[in-house]
């Protein structure tokens, strides 16, 4: 990852502490799962999830944590490095997402570094990387972003009917 070309920040690099403070109360996932940024660059972002039994299932090598949970940690830190790039009237959605499990990852401090790969005009790929406490790599990543008009189809901020169905711009 240290040898990655420069990547050009966006707009929405420097509001980082509004795109936190969504964030703060839950049900958002950051707030329930107790996630931590630890770093924040262009391009990059690196998270941390201190993993407890309560998100695991039984082994006989001890608790193991859901593949889910494992995704879902890659997946922020790659969602952050998309959203290091780019400018306030865009947001993202992802169209493609891998993972590899290479190792169970156990109880304990998971560290989770997202990065671009690259960036066109309508995509974002992303890359990530997942380690434990002894910098052991247990899972990695990769992913396709389209880059939408925040105001558009990606629906992210548009207010959704009192119904419960989702706003008319995030129906496909």
């Amino acid at each position: 990852m240290t040898d990655r070309p420069p990547i050009t920040p966006g707009e929405r690099f420097s509001d980082i502490d509004q795109w936190d403070a969504h964030r703060i109360t839950p049900p958002h996932i950051w707030a329930t799962l107790g996630y931590q940024r630890l770093s924040w660059e262009p391009g990059a972002t690196t998270i941390a999830w201190d993993a407890t039994e309560d998100y695991c299932f039984p082994s006989a090598g001890g608790p193991i944590v859901q593949g889910g949970l494992v995704t879902a940690l890659l997946d922020a830190s790659m969602g952050g490095a998309c959203w290091s790039v780019l400018d306030k009237d865009q947001a993202f959605l992802t169209a493609d997402l891998r993972v590899e499990f290479l190792r169970s990852a156990h109880v304990g401090r998971l560290v989770a570094n997202g990065w671009v790969v690259r960036r066109t005009r309508r995509v974002v790929f992303c890359a990530a990387e997942m380690v434990d406490e002894a910098g052991v790599v247990l899972a990695n990543s990769r992913c396709t972003q389209v880059v939408l008009a925040a105001s558009g189809r990606a629906g992210r901020y548009e207010q959704a009917p009192d119904d419960g169905t989702p706003p008319e711009d995030a129906r496909g």
